[in-house]
């Protein structure tokens, strides 16, 4: 059979979950204020949840929702509300890593698929045959995975049972994210979601004999990262991914904003549909991918360990800093009097040239004409964020349009 592969985009909130299904997700993985690995992202309220599966439904993209905690025995009562909560939202999908909530929502939901998290530690087929038997849909590939033993894994499980694999996004230097230094450093536990990431501080070593005096562990003008990996990025492997027989690319990031998730969105969409389409026109448009992808606040870019143990370079580099080259700065909402609202993210100016990000791949420079705010006062910049204004761009946009501008 031959596999079409599910592009899942993670959303952090109501406007992302938006993004994300505008700009070209088949699904969306959110988490709901308890129980879910991302204890900081901003996360959804039962309302927002509520009209962020009825938005994507309209559009044809299925929801999952994380509860993909490992459960402590403080947990277990909590956990059963949510899943009864969930059962009335109705989203296509649950990602569990405890088994005492896989058996709880195959009790209380059994109309829900039940995914398994990457948290289980998925590295072989037997785990996948085992999770099978229990109900499971689909096992999501634990990140230390090669492309080969995805492949025999899925030659030894059944036709019809799923593999999800991360394809983009931040690596954890832990295995499979289980990590304990948030929870030693901070109070803060990983496997609760409350992951501080210590990973990305800077370090250095104090020798026993000599206290206070602080080595380098490996040095540059920027500092010290002993910790850090790269960012995963698969743009360029989309036909050894599909020939692996992944059904489900993940992308990592639900704490990220609605200009990362629509840029990688839109790329990976495009790269996937060309590929599909003319594995030729997927090679002939490689350079604007790998430009739109690198658009986007960035680390440097590694394959993981797809292809073998990653390089030496590609656990710890030199530098903790993201790249910016795009600010965001809001997404189109409605239209009044020719002019379009928007909630500002980031300074503007009238006068500015800025850019409109469409989800079939233009980007379109604008001028910004006019600004007004709600009670229709013209202003000659947007300083305040959050604030909602209208604004002239000479009449080239739609809604959900995306506002960035590039900054030198």
């Amino acid at each position: 059979m031959s596999r079409h592969p599910e592009l899942l985009i993670p959303a952090s909130s109501l406007e992302v979950l938006k993004t994300a299904v505008i700009f070209g997700a088949d699904a969306v993985y959110i988490g709901g204020e308890v129980f879910g690995l991302r204890a900081k992202a901003k996360n959804f309220s039962h309302d927002d949840m509520k009209e962020g599966i009825a938005f994507a439904h309209e559009h044809g993209v299925r929801v999952h929702v994380t509860v993909n905690i490992l459960a402590h025995n403080r947990d277990l009562e909590g956990v059963r509300e949510y899943l009864k909560e969930l059962k009335e939202l109705g989203p296509d999908a649950l990602i569990i890593a405890d088994p005492a909530i896989f058996e709880m929502a195959k009790e209380i939901c059994p109309e829900i698929e039940r995914h398994v998290s990457t948290q289980a530690n998925n590295t072989n087929y037997g785990t996948y045959q085992f999770w099978w038997k229990q109900g499971a849909k689909r096992v999501v590939s634990a990140r230390e995975l090669s492309l080969a033993e995805i492949k025999e894994i899925r030659a030894n499980i059944p036709e019809e049972m799923e593999i999800e694999s991360f394809i983009h996004g931040a690596m954890c230097i832990s295995y499979s994210g289980r990590c304990l230094l948030s929870n030693y450093f901070t109070g803060r536990d990983a496997n609760q979601g409350a992951c501080t990431h210590p990973c990305r501080w800077k370090y250095a070593v104090v020798e026993e004999t000599r206290p206070g005096e602080y080595m380098p562990v490996y040095e540059n003008e920027r500092g010290t990262y002993i910790f850090n990996s790269k960012d995963l990025c698969m743009i360029e492997h989309i036909p050894e991914l599909i020939d692996a027989g992944i059904d489900s690319f993940k992308i990592e990031g639900r704490m990220k904003t609605a200009l990362y998730v629509a840029t990688v969105a839109r790329t990976y969409r495009k790269a996937i549909d060309d590929y599909l389409e003319d594995p030729e026109l997927y090679r002939k448009n490689m350079p604007w991918y790998l430009d739109q992808i690198s658009n986007c606040t960035y680390r440097q870019f590694t394959t993981g360990f797809y292809f073998g143990r990653p390089d030496d370079e590609a656990q710890i580099y030199d530098s903790n800093t993201y790249v910016r080259e795009y600010t965001y700065l809001g997404i189109i909402g409605g239209e009044r009097d020719g002019m379009y609202r928007i909630e500002q993210r980031n300074k503007f100016s009238v006068g500015e040239t800025i850019e409109l990000m469409k989800p079939n791949g233009d980007n379109i420079e604008v001028t910004v004409k006019k600004i007004v705010d709600e009670d229709g006062n013209e202003q000659e910049s947007a300083p305040h964020p959050k604030q909602v204004l209208y604004i002239d761009l000479g009449g080239h946009a739609d809604q959900y349009d995306i506002l960035r501008r590039k900054e030198d």
